[in-house]
């Protein structure tokens, strides 16, 4: 049977690392993603002039010697995205006068004290504690059986840390700070990290939060998709194989050991299941999926290990495409946070969050105050964040669902203009996504953008780990260490990758690599007349489909892709019976049509055929 030294099960931000830096080691590497296009939460979509954003406001953790910029450099990532700073870490509006959250520790202890000088005590106690989180996470020892030896010397050696995970972020800020307006100018962007101060943990809530503040936050030009593209392609450049459209089914154990993953084709179910060995796998997938992919006695041990754990909050949001910038309308920060009305102290957070929608805190973010790449040069895009959760949305049929979706889009909208006068007449395009989507197009359960709760009892180096299942089976997601956010998944694929090296965990691989029989070859281009073209690819032995029916088209090296992607629904010219697959395509301006007519005879595309 073929072999891979490494199946990654998932191409998350976390599968895609861990898989880019194995490669990077000379590794064989296999990544199987279920969606058709790579990234989970880091993808883009294409709506009119708009590119997008699905998950990403801002990221932190870029400084110019750390750690996520090494790993970066080390998998080209520098050579081929670019990173933007926003111009503030964010700013909380106010009918009286806005905070605005600088970046530098410096310019944030001034903003703060400026603010509220009683509270001098508590924001120097808090500046320092957020420092010392990263400072003090960053230099502790990989190996456990170090971390085992110094356990006692804690306190003494890491008192940040151990302060971090033993504390909530309401129970620290109680402690310490007196003024409850000063607190929420404090946890403004609590949804990046959960839905409750009294829950969350101190260090999932000041480790980013440090980063956000010391080095800036950054934008992908392009959007996410820019980077999960990447990594991907990094794989491939390096022996590795990406397979997108595919299914995991099983997770193949023997003798206490990871063997195989058997897969299917996740569009296609009349195709028949492949199994691929392999010497290890990681799991990138959300972990209360991997006991579906287990057989006994593992599937059950997973889910009673797993089983006190709550899963995180999710997320709704309002995508929007503008006409113009909205600079116009008086929008003046990158990340605009709109507190709602009945929120007066931080316990009225996390019961906000679970609210009515008119009074229900949010964020704006305008992507038009960076060169995000998003949109043409005379438009905007930006979008409206909120906490949501699952069970708002469960038992609605189709019809009520959609009219709950335009409800609150409309209400979030109407909240937008009253706080930006006019801004609602120059929306273009809106989308909403629920939990219900994010759990559609990344299977995370419920939509849990974060994993598990980032609570104290799932914190640091209480999360999960790899090998504490089966020696070979590794974990890499957001739902294991170190945690969520970009950085956190990006982090826990480079060090699951990381300690998987230093493992004796690996034999010997030929160069054999599974041929995609869903790649096609252009054998003939024909201009059908001034605004359109027509191109016919082979017909893989065994490919189904009848004319009319729609079918993805995905360009493998498309020659012009700005503000566009490489894929279309698109339906099929040609009958099932043909021994060709042709595609008429309207030269519309876009950068896709614009690269079908430049294409040549013999360029690959992948098409992706739902069953017939």
């Amino acid at each position: 049977m073929m072999k891979y030294n490494t199946i990654v099960v998932g191409g998350g931000l976390a599968g895609l690392t861990a898989g880019a830096t194995l490669s990077k080691f000379g590794k064989k590497v296999l990544l199987l993603e279920q969606h058709h296009k790579p990234g989970g939460c880091a993808t883009t979509f294409k709506r009119g002039d708009f590119i997008v954003e699905v998950g990403l406001h801002e990221m932190s953790g870029l400084s110019e010697n750390g750690s996520l910029w090494r790993i970066f450099k080390m998998l080209d990532v520098d050579k081929h995205v670019q990173f933007k700073r926003v111009p503030e870490f964010y700013g909380v509006l106010s009918d009286q006068e806005d905070f605005v959250f600088p970046h530098g520790f410096d310019a944030a202890t001034r903003a703060l004290l400026k603010k509220y000088p009683k509270e001098e005590k508590g924001i120097k106690k808090f500046i320092k504690l957020i420092a010392g989180i990263r400072k003090e996470a960053m230099s502790l020892p990989r190996s456990p059986l170090k971390r085992k030896l110094i356990y006692p010397l804690m306190p003494l050696l890491y008192p940040n840390l151990v302060t971090a995970t033993s504390q909530s972020v309401g129970s620290w800020m109680d402690e310490h700070i007196k003024d409850e307006k000063a607190k929420l100018d404090l946890t403004a962007h609590i949804c990046y990290w959960g839905d409750d101060p009294y829950n969350l943990s101190m260090f999932y809530f000041g480790l980013p939060f440090s980063g956000f503040i010391e080095n800036g936050g950054h934008f992908i030009k392009g959007g996410s998709q820019k980077l999960s593209d990447h990594l991907a392609a990094y794989i491939e450049k390096h022996g590795g194989t990406v397979l997108l459209g595919k299914k995991v089914e099983k997770i193949v154990t023997e003798n206490n050991r990871a063997t195989a993953v058997t897969f299917r084709d996740s569009f296609n179910e009349r195709k028949e299941s492949i199994t691929i060995t392999c010497d290890n796998v990681i799991a990138n997938c959300a972990i209360p999926k991997v006991p579906d992919l287990l057989d006994e006695p593992y599937a059950g041990s997973l889910k009673e290990k797993i089983g006190s754990h709550t899963n995180s909050t999710s997320l709704l949001c309002v995508y929007l495409g503008f006409k113009t910038d909205v600079k116009a309308f008086g929008v003046k920060y990158y990340s605009n946070f709109v507190q709602g009305e009945d929120v007066k102290t931080l316990k009225d957070v996390h019961p906000n969050q679970l609210g009515d929608w008119n009074k229900r805190s949010f964020i704006f973010v305008d992507y038009g105050k960076v060169d995000s790449g998003l949109a043409p040069p005379n438009k905007s895009e930006g979008v409206i964040c909120g906490v949501d959760h699952m069970k708002n949305w469960e038992g609605l049929s189709e019809e009520e669902y959609k009219s709950k979706k335009e409800e609150i889009a409309q209400i979030l909208m109407h909240r937008l203009e009253e706080r930006f006068p006019g801004i609602r007449e120059s929306i273009e395009y809106y989308e909403v996504s629920t939990p219900k989507t994010i759990e559609r197009f990344t299977s995370n359960p419920g939509g849990s953008v974060y994993g598990f709760a980032q609570t104290k009892q799932m914190s640091g180096g209480k999360r999960f780990r790899n090998n504490f299942l089966i020696p070979n089976l590794y974990f890499a997601s957001a739902w294991a260490f170190p945690g969520g956010g970009f950085e956190g998944s990006i982090s826990g694929g480079f060090l699951a990758a990381l300690e998987m090296s230093e493992d004796e965990i690996w034999s010997k691989c030929d160069d054999e690599k599974y041929l995609d029989d869903r790649i096609v070859t252009l054998k003939e281009h024909k201009i059908i007349n001034e605004s359109t073209v027509q191109l016919s690819f082979e017909k893989p032995k065994g490919f189904l489909h009848r004319k009319g029916q729609h079918v993805i088209l995905d360009l493998k090296n498309p020659k012009i892709m700005e503000l566009d992607l490489p894929y279309r629904w698109l339906p099929v010219e040609s009958n099932g019976t043909d021994d060709s697959l042709r595609f008429e395509i309207k030269q519309d301006g876009s950068s896709f049509s614009k690269s079908c007519d430049q294409m040549d005879i013999g360029e690959k595309a992948v098409i992706y055929v739902p069953t017939v």
